[in-house]
């Protein structure tokens, strides 16, 4: 098998606001494109041809492989789910057999590795990983039977235990991609689903013809992008991952460690990066290239910095943090989580959740990450309210935003691409696109003077 496909043509309207400025395999896991991590297992396993299946913003996808010699993007246009993406790029596929994945997914390349093993060669195969503690409504879902897919299942209430991954096809499976059914008809009484051709019913085509669908799970990371908290979730398990694999450290050329800084871990620091005076850190940490870290910054745990970054000035920076490039931290702020490129933090702010790009953060802007009722905040998306298990009181601030002075974020706010959120502005619900929140206050004017103090 030498050809894999990557669908990535969708609009990404439920991790609002990340997919407005850049498709969803564009989000940054621990400071690489999600399908930059994908592309990069498909080559170390062998394939010598990787489509990419895109639309919204392919033209990113097209530059950032634009000197990987494996990859090819194409625009397919608005289609009518994922088998239309994948039926769209059929001409380009090479050979009986091929691997196809999803582009906003973070998939295990030793999970690739088995799926592409253990394969009946006539036959489609799927690399399914557990439902674990997530609630199968929210999926396409499967059980399993000695080895095979028993029953796939959209968004059912309950008994189903899988999800899917990854799937290995032999063409002729091409068949039922072609005659797709444009709606996912196998659900249980009472669902509604929406008029889109997803690429599970094309198995459950196969499987009501009489084909059976070997299955390898899941045993590595996964991580479907399809919520803002499953940025964070994604982020934290490839940093913990990354970070794991130090076992010494490695400065690049030029790069130093001051003799006061404390580290508790190892560093791999890239050209001309440094870590100066006091420094402490309670963990392993990864560094790009031309980042200095100084100044007693801490870093409590293990976290990924990228090129270009400043971190210095007592900042204190949370447990598997990333931190992409030209990002400044200093002057006592306090963040956890996820911070995209070109972001800063400034004077005494205290941030938990993800910042996207180009994004100002006033000072002594503030988040509020504890509930009173110590609950976990409910999030809506599309109209539907959700309750995530992890991440649920983080903020999440869309690309291109500014924050005043003293503004404070409750637990779980969203805020929109190109939006400004006013000084002294508490916020406790999300922001859309495009919008300026500031405080209309009335002033009162009382005389004063020193008869107030008895002259």
């Amino acid at each position: 098998m030498k050809t894999a496909v990557i669908l990535a043509a969708g609009q990404g309207t439920r991790i609002w606001p990340y997919a407005e400025v850049r498709p969803k395999a564009m989000l940054p896991v621990a400071n690489k494109p999600v399908i930059g991590h994908s592309v990069e297992a498909l080559i170390e396993l062998g394939f010598q041809k990787i489509i990419v299946a895109g639309h919204e913003f392919a033209d990113q996808i097209k530059n950032y492989f634009r000197n990987t010699e494996h990859v090819t993007v194409i625009d397919v246009g608005r289609t009518k789910g994922t088998a239309a993406t994948l039926e769209a790029v059929r001409e380009h596929i090479d050979g009986d057999r091929f691997l196809v994945l999803y582009g906003d997914s973070l998939v295990d390349k030793d999970d690739l590795a088995r799926l592409i093993k253990d394969q009946d060669l006539d036959k489609p195969s799927a690399l399914v990983t557990p439902l674990g503690e997530e609630s199968s409504r929210d999926w396409i879902a499967c059980s399993l039977s000695n080895g095979f897919i028993e029953s796939i299942v959209g968004h059912p209430r309950s008994r189903a235990t899988h999800r899917f991954a990854a799937f290995a096809f032999p063409r002729s499976f091409l068949h039922y991609v072609q005659h797709n059914s444009g709606v996912f008809s196998n659900i249980q009484v009472g669902m509604m689903p929406p008029m889109e051709g997803y690429l599970e019913m094309s198995l459950v085509d196969y499987m009501n013809d009489g084909g059976s669908i070997p299955c390898v799970e899941a045993q590595g990371i996964f991580v479907d992008l399809d919520k803002p908290w499953h940025i964070l979730m994604a982020n934290a398990l490839m940093t913990e991952k990354l970070c794991a694999q130090l076992y010494e450290n490695v400065l690049g050329r030029g790069a130093s460690i001051h003799e006061t800084a404390s580290i508790d871990g190892y560093v791999r620091l890239g050209t001309n990066s440094h870590i100066g005076r006091n420094v402490i850190i309670k963990g392993s940490v990864i560094v790009g290239d031309n980042t200095t870290i100084e100044n007693g910054a801490i870093l409590v745990g293990n976290a990924v910095i990228g090129n270009n970054c400043y971190i210095g000035n007592y900042c204190y920076i949370e447990h598997n943090s990333a931190i992409a490039h030209d990002c400044v931290v200093s002057h006592a702020a306090e963040f956890g989580g996820v911070l995209m490129d070109r972001v800063y933090l400034y004077h005494y702010m205290e941030m938990s959740g993800i910042i996207g790009t180009n994004t100002d953060i006033g000072a002594a802007t503030v988040c509020g990450t504890l509930r009173f009722d110590d609950g976990h905040t409910s999030h809506v998306i599309k109209g539907r309210r959700e309750y995530p298990r992890h991440f649920a009181n983080a903020v999440f601030i869309g690309d291109y935003c500014r924050t005043g002075v003293n503004a404070m974020l409750m637990p779980g706010c969203k805020i929109g691409t190109y939006s400004v959120i006013g000084s002294g502005v508490v916020l406790n619900e999300d922001v859309p696109n495009n919008t300026y929140i500031r405080v209309k206050q009335e002033l009162e004017r009382v005389p004063w003077g020193p008869e107030k103090y008895g002259w």
